[in-house]
């Protein structure tokens, strides 16, 4: 039976506070205002005064509406009718189609028994070098991409979710500019990938609460996919702005501030989403990839800074490229010697000479006279981020390592590649390098 109440003790910007008894944290209500019904959540329990966040915000809320609690805490409907479908963070239609009702499942449920998980062992095919030869994209991992504002963090996103050789895209969207919301849809629908993905997205302009929403529903569903047998990458933007709307919450709640301001749970929330990526033994698969901007930068800020303590490594995404030196896939070594006997040898050594085209390019700022090798540096690291590094070259891995082979056959000579005489011998292309 649902409780109803209809007298508010208090209301603070989009809080409000009712004296109630046998509710629970998480509960969702039905608050009755002057703009039309609205949903709440219960944010905060002390003996029986109930603290609840409105969606829809305070305004237009007085002392006399009435609240219904609803006895269950927020779900989402789960089908395959979610596909090349977008909605918010309550999970009604954006897209102006009918509403989902059905098959409803609970959000942020705990993680997945770790005796059902299994080893990740399979690449997920982006068509991206930097990511496919360099740091590999594993089932079942989940990486963050660490990015300053004003870099193409949604159009990498909008990439992958093209390109990604998975069975289903679950795509949310946190705090986004409507701009960046309707590039996501124009780019997926004109690629045809709407087909397979479901999205759900929270802009700038939405109730800050519906922010908090958007990973958890991401996630319930994914988990529903992957139960099924389908593997499901789930692509998060932002989760700086996630972060940021629990801050806001958190002090409207009055909430002792930790780190810059960011309440002290801020490790466990985050943690709590990116551990939802799993490799089920007997089904499918869920892998989470999630942009985290970096105000100013800075990898100290709390949320970058508590994110890499829980994921598998990070790409790191500078100047319109993946940087090489920043970005890291701990996992890539379970699955990259399964491809091509080649691919290892080949990114270990492209990278060192990167390295060193990188220490050239400082000796060339200083004035230093440049000798012949140092001009092989050069010509090498023009050609390597020109077709490896940048972001709108989309080939298959073995284009990738071939591609790879041909860079280093115009720039050096085979022994001065480090390479494995016997590797060099199966795949250096044909014809002389030159000096």
């Amino acid at each position: 039976m649902k409780k109803v109440y209809s007298k508010i003790e208090s209301i603070t910007g989009s809080v409000i506070t009712v004296r109630a008894e046998g509710v629970k944290y998480g509960e969702l209500a039905e608050i009755e205002t002057s703009f039309g019904t609205s949903l709440a959540e219960v944010n905060k329990l002390s003996g029986d005064l109930v603290s609840l966040q409105v969606f829809a915000g305070g305004r237009g809320v007085s002392t006399g509406d009435e609240i219904r609690f609803l006895g269950h805490e927020m779900r989402v409907s789960f089908s395959e009718n979610l596909l090349g479908r977008i909605f918010d963070g309550s999970g009604d239609p954006r897209d102006k189609g009918p509403a989902l009702r059905d098959n409803l499942v609970p959000i942020g449920g705990p993680s997945v028994n770790p005796s059902k998980r299994i080893m990740a062992r399979r690449m997920i095919r982006t068509g991206i070098p930097m990511i496919d030869m360099f740091n590999t994209l594993v089932v079942s991992q989940k990486l963050p991409i660490f990015s300053i504002s004003g870099e193409p963090y949604n159009e990498l996103l909008a990439r992958i979710a093209m390109q990604a050789e998975v069975d289903v895209i679950v795509l949310g969207g946190m705090g986004l500019k409507y701009d960046d919301y309707l590039s996501f849809k124009d780019t997926l629908e004109n690629a045809g990938a709407m087909s397979r993905t479901a999205m759900f997205v929270h802009t700038a302009a939405d109730p800050t609460v519906e922010c908090l929403m958007i990973p958890d529903m991401c996630l319930a569903v994914a988990e529903q996919f992957a139960i099924q047998g389908k593997d499901v990458l789930v692509l998060l933007t932002d989760m700086t702005n996630f972060a940021d709307a629990m801050k806001e919450i958190a002090i409207i709640q009055e909430q002792v501030p930790s780190n810059r301001g960011y309440p002290g749970d801020l490790y466990s929330q985050l943690a709590s989403r990116y551990e939802k990526a799993v490799d089920f033994d007997d089904a499918g698969s869920v892998t989470v990839l999630a942009v985290t901007t970096m105000p100013g930068d800075d990898v100290t800020h709390p949320v970058p800074d508590n994110t890499g303590y829980i994921t598998e490594g990070q790409f790191y995404l500078k100047n319109g490229r993946i940087e090489p030196f920043g970005s890291l896939s701990r996992l890539k070594q379970n699955v990259n010697g399964k491809t091509r006997n080649d691919h290892r040898a080949l990114m270990d050594n492209m990278i060192k000479l990167y390295a060193a085209y990188k220490d050239t390019l400082e000796k060339k700022s200083m004035g230093f006279m440049m000798s012949e090798w140092d001009q092989k540096l050069l010509r090498y690291g023009a050609l390597f981020e020109r077709q490896m590094m940048d972001l709108t070259v989309n080939i298959p891995l073995e284009g990738a390592l071939d591609a790879g082979w041909k860079i280093l056959a115009e720039c050096f000579n085979p022994e001065e590649t480090g390479i494995k005489s016997e590797l060099v011998k199966q795949y250096w292309p044909a014809g002389e390098a030159r000096a």
